[in-house]
C-alpha cells in the first residue's frame, strides 16, 4: 500500500508539474495575440499605417487615435501593429535556422568526436570571437542588404551557442549504452543522431530555440533603432522607438507602445521556454 501511495503521489506531482502555471497561461495568450498581429495585421489596424495627415502631426492619444500620431500624422497604434511582422518573422527564421544548423553540427560533433569535433569547436570559437552587433552593422552598412541580410548575418552569428550546447549534451549521451548498442547494430551516424540522440536532448533544443528567438528579437530591434536592417517603407518596433525619442513630450506612447510589446513578447517566450524545458525534463525523467 505504501508503494502504491508513493507512486500515486509521484504521478500527481508529475501532473501538477505538467499543468502550466498562471504566468505561462498568460504568456501563451500574449504569444497568441502577437501571432494574430503577425499573420493578419490588417484585421486589427484601425488605419492604414502609412497614411499621413500632417494636420494631425504629433498628436496625443484620443478617441480616434488611441496611441496618438507621429510627426507625419500617422496613427501610432496602426504603426505598432504593422511593425509586429518585421519584429517576429526575422527572429523566428533566425531561431529555426540556428537550431537546424547548430543542432546538426553540435550533435554530430558530440557523437563522432575526433577531428570533426575539433574542427566544429574551432569554427564555433571563431564565430564567438566576433563582435556580433558590430559585424552586422558593418556588413549591412557596406552591402546595403537591409532586413534579410541582417537576419542572415545574425543567424550565422547565433550558431556557435547552439553548437556548444548540443555538442555538450550529445557528448554525454554518446557515452551511454544505448548509443554503443546502436553502433554495434551497424546503424548509421545520421540515424543515431536523429532517431536516438536528438530526442534525448530535446529539452535543450527547445530551450535554446526560444532563447535564440528572444535574442534575435532584441538584436533586430536594436539594429532597427540604429537605422540598420529594416524593410524599406515598412515600420518596425525599433524604428518606432527611435522616432519616438523626439516626441517624448508630445506623444510618449510612440515609444511606450513598442517598448511594451518587446518586453511582453520577450518575457512571454522566455517563460514558455522555461516551462517547456522543465516539462520535457520531468517527462523524460518519469520514463
Amino acid at each position: 500500500m505504501a508503494s502504491v501511495a508513493v507512486e500515486t503521489g509521484h504521478a500527481s506531482a508529475l501532473r501538477a508539474r505538467r499543468r502550466p502555471p498562471l504566468s505561462v497561461l498568460l504568456s501563451l495568450i500574449v504569444v497568441a495575440g502577437i501571432l494574430v498581429l503577425t499573420i493578419v495585421p490588417g484585421v486589427v489596424e484601425p488605419y492604414n499605417p502609412l497614411a499621413q495627415n500632417l494636420l494631425l502631426s504629433s498628436g496625443g492619444p484620443s478617441g480616434l487615435h488611441w496611441l496618438g500620431t507621429d510627426a507625419n500624422g500617422r496613427d501610432v497604434l496602426s504603426l505598432v501593429v504593422a511593425g509586429t511582422r518585421a519584429a517576429v518573422v526575422g527572429p523566428a527564421v533566425i531561431a529555426v535556422g540556428t537550431v537546424v544548423l547548430g543542432a546538426t553540427l553540435g550533435i554530430a560533433a558530440g557523437l563522432k568526436g575526433g577531428i570533426f569535433d575539433a574542427v566544429v569547436n574551432r569554427l564555433a570559437d571563431l564565430l564567438y570571437a566576433l563582435p556580433g552587433l558590430l559585424v552586422v552593422i558593418v556588413v549591412v552598412g557596406i552591402v546595403g542588404g537591409g532586413y534579410w541580410l541582417a537576419v542572415g548575418v545574425l543567424l550565422v552569428l547565433s550558431i556557435p551557442g547552439e553548437i556548444r550546447l548540443c555538442r555538450a549534451a550529445s557528448a554525454v549521451q554518446a557515452r551511454l549504452a544505448y548509443v554503443e548498442a546502436a553502433r554495434t547494430l551497424g546503424l548509421g551516424t545520421w540515424r543515431i543522431m536523429w532517431r536516438y540522440l536528438a530526442p534525448n536532448i530535446l529539452p535543450t533544443i527547445i530551450a535554446t530555440l526560444l532563447l535564440d528567438f528572444v535574442g534575435a528579437l532584441l538584436g533586430l530591434a536594436g539594429l532597427a533603432y540604429l537605422g540598420f536592417g529594416t524593410l524599406p517603407g515598412a515600420p518596425s518596433w525599433g524604428q518606432l522607438l527611435f522616432g519616438g525619442e523626439s516626441l517624448l513630450q508630445e506623444n510618449p506612447w510612440m515609444s511606450v507602445g513598442p517598448s511594451i510589446l518587446i518586453i511582453l513578447t520577450a518575457t512571454s517566450v522566455t517563460l514558455i521556454g522555461d516551462w517547456l524545458y522543465d516539462r520535457s525534463v520531468g517527462t523524460m525523467g518519469a520514463r
